[in-house]
Formats: structure tokens, C-alpha cells, sequence
């Protein structure tokens, strides 16, 4: 917030369970009042509630389906008829490699895996009033979700990242800027012919 303001803008923080349909309403609509139309979207809220299925719970499964995949769909909800209203808008759903599967994950891959699904139907239908909707669908980025794995699997996160990186076709692994980058181009003026793709920002290629 604070680079925003600085540098002219105007910002503020709402918080919302995502998950919770009257949140949500209420956060987009404080958003609407404040700082006008909300066209562009960014669904990026997530949890992780890894285990093996055997020993997964149905809350494990419930949780990780209604951050990531509902709510991105009360959040696109709520924010499409500003988009349509004003004939412009750009919705971008965070999905993951660990779509394509990953150990420990179903109920991850699974919602990931459903926001590309969810992405493509989003550009059929609201094309015609303007608006596109794209996914980003990150590798390993070196984040604070990423340091909690590793701890969890009893590894140094340093360790963790080199072994990652050994595995990665260009031997890094990504930051956030990475995926921040993939996310600009996607909102911008310049992507306006660019509707229900899946961009893998992952060191190589995955899909």
C-alpha cells in the first residue's frame, strides 16, 4: 500500500474470507465505493493442507477447494458486473504446476487443476462485454508457503530450494516477481487478445 500512495496512488487493505459469499460481497463493494469500479482481479488466495490421501480429512479437502476454487468463483462473481458495466476488465486466477499432479497434494492439484477449467469457461463467457480471464500457473517461487514445506519435511529451506532448482531446466527456482511479471502483462492494455490461456512460469516447460 504504502508504494501505491507514495507514488500518487490511492490504496486500501480489505480483508475477507474469500470462501464466505456475504465477505465477499461486502469487501467488493467497499472496494466499488471507495475506489471505484473493480476491473481488474487477481484471485491469489491459498492454503495448503497437504497430506496423503489415506490420511487426508474431508476438512483438508473441503478447506483447500473453498480458498483456492470457490473463491475465486464468489470473488469473479462478484466483481464481473463492474467489468461488464464499464466494458473493460481483467480477471487473472493463480493456478499450479502441481495441477498436472503432485504427491501429497489431490486436494491442491485437484482446485488447481479446477481453476484452469474455470478460467477458460470465464473467457467464453464474458469476452463479448470486454473482460479477459487468464491463469498463471506458478513452479516452485521461493515463498513463505514453500519455506513451511520444507520445514515440514524436515529440510533446511536452502537445501530445499537448491534441490529444487537441480530439477528446473533454467536452475533457479522463481520469486515472486516472477509471477507478479506474468500477472502485469496479463492486466495491461497489451493482452486485450489474450482470453483463456494458462501461462506455466515455471523454468521450463511443464504443458
Amino acid at each position: 500500500m504504502e508504494k501505491i500512495t507514495e507514488a500518487g496512488g490511492k490504496a486500501i487493505a480489505v480483508g475477507c474470507d474469500v470462501s464466505d459469499a456475504e465477505q465477499v460481497e461486502a469487501a467488493v463493494a467497499r472496494v466499488a465505493e471507495e475506489l471505484g469500479a473493480p476491473t481488474i482481479l487477481v484471485n491469489n488466495a491459498g492454503v495448503l493442507r497437504d497430506n496423503l490421501l489415506f490420511k487426508m480429512s474431508e476438512s483438508d479437502w473441503d478447506t483447500v477447494l473453498n480458498v483456492h476454487l470457490r473463491g475465486a468463483f464468489l470473488m469473479s462473481r462478484a466483481c464481473q458486473k463492474h467489468m461488464v458495466d464499464a466494458g473493460f476488465g481483467r480477471i487473472v486466477n493463480l493456478s499450479s504446476s502441481s495441477a498436472l499432479g503432485n504427491r501429497g497434494q489431490v486436494n491442491y492439484s485437484a482446485a488447481k487443476a479446477g481453476v484452469q477449467g474455470f478460467t477458460k469457461t470465464l473467457a467464453i463467457e464474458l469476452g463479448k462485454f470486454g473482460v479477459t480471464a487468464n491463469a498463471v500457473a506458478p513452479g516452485f517461487i521461493a515463498t513463505d508457503m514453500t519455506a513451511a514445506t520444507a520445514e515440514r519435511v524436515g529440510m533446511g529451506f536452502e537445501d530445499f530450494q537448491k534441490a529444487a532448482a537441480s530439477q528446473i531446466p533454467v536452475q533457479r527456482v522463481g520469486e515472486p516477481a516472477d509471477i507478479a511479471n506474468a500477472i502485469a502483462f496479463f492486466t495491461g492494455e497489451a493482452a486485450g487478445f489474450v482470453s483463456g490461456q494458462v501461462l506455466y512460469v515455471a523454468g521450463g516447460p511443464l504443458n
